[in-house]
């Protein structure tokens, strides 16, 4: 009959023994990798870093690869100084692309505005923005964003507050855009933020929802009335010169026409002047030549020719005395 092993008792199971040496290489290598990790950081092409030293700024490094002493005693603060950055007003973006999706929401609080003229006006806009100082935006204001939402919130309505309600939505909008732009620099500079406004641009300015019918109906009568004084220019401009042009050519005519009757009268005055003096000269031969020009002249337009002598009681026929007509008389 066939026995199973037989149990002897607990037993010791002997490990394979360690080197405590390359425990101690495993140690020093992991403490030495963390100390290379720790000391060495990358700034990319579109931001530099800001060094601290027990939380006190020491400098500014460009982009590439630097070192900083480890165990936390310096510390590195990427600021992206490159990059456009942006705050929306009165609506947020969702998502951008080629069809812009927006957050729904109500942010009347932002972009309802009360113009000089004590209208009332949905105005959105974008501030677009660099950090032009990183120590600044880190170090001089606690929150800089919000900072930066404040003051261009107020200067917006300071300007939007100074124009009428057609300036602020029809007119004048780059003009307010710059205003805002120029005053929200300064004020942001004054605060030592470190951000330079690159642009403000007006999205969006619209009256209120319950106002909009009238002024549409508003804008469509000011637009009718543009159409029909352009038009009227359009017909004088056109009407204006034109008899201008009519005007101008009846007096060069005018003048062309004198011209001509004077130099004409001057040609015959010279010729009567110049046929005199030969007259004079020569006058019997003169009176001869003229009283044959005038015959080769009359002559020929003459029908019937009657030659009359003094001396003679009666009328002598040179020619055909009578002329028979078409109805043979």
């Amino acid at each position: 009959m066939a026995q199973g092993p037989r149990y002897h008792g607990p037993q010791d199971i002997e490990l394979p023994k360690i080197d405590k040496r390359f425990v101690y290489l495993g140690i020093i290598a992991i403490i030495g990798l963390w100390l290379v990790l720790s000391s060495v950081y990358t700034v990319n092409a579109d931001e530099v870093g800001v060094v601290q030293r027990f939380g006190k700024y020491t400098t500014t490094t460009q982009p590439g690869l630097h070192f900083k002493i480890p165990f936390g005693i310096e510390t590195v603060k990427k600021v992206k100084v490159q990059r456009n950055l942006k705050a929306e007003f009165g609506f947020r973006t969702r998502a951008a692309g080629v069809r812009t999706t927006y957050a729904s929401g109500d942010f009347s609080n932002e972009s309802l505005m009360l113009t000089g003229d004590l209208n009332s006006a949905i105005v959105e806009w974008i501030v677009q923005y660099r950090i032009k100082d990183p120590v600044q935006y880190l170090f001089r204001v606690r929150n800089v964003d919000n900072t930066l939402r404040n003051v261009s919130e107020a200067v917006m309505r300071l300007q939007v507050g100074d124009h009428s309600v057609d300036e602020v939505i029809i007119s004048n909008r780059q003009q307010i855009a710059a205003e805002v732009q120029e005053k929200i620099q300064a004020l942001l500079d004054e605060y030592e933020t470190g951000i330079d406004i690159v642009t403000v641009n007006l999205q969006d300015v619209n009256p209120p929802k319950p106002v909009q019918p009238a002024f549409n109906s508003v804008n469509e009568a000011k637009q009718e009335k543009e159409r029909i004084i352009n038009e009227a220019l359009q017909a004088y401009n056109k009407a204006i010169p034109q008899a201008e042009g009519v005007a101008e050519q009846a007096i060069r005519e005018a003048e062309g026409y004198a011209i001509n009757r004077v130099n004409r009268s001057k040609g015959d005055a010279d010729r009567f002047l110049a046929v005199w003096r030969e007259y004079n000269r020569a006058k019997d031969v003169t009176r001869r030549r003229l009283y044959l020009e005038t015959m080769l002249e009359i002559l020929p337009q003459v029908n019937e020719i009657y030659v009359v002598d003094e001396g003679q009681q009666g009328l002598v026929p040179l020619l055909q005395l009578q002329k028979s007509g078409k109805d043979g008389q």
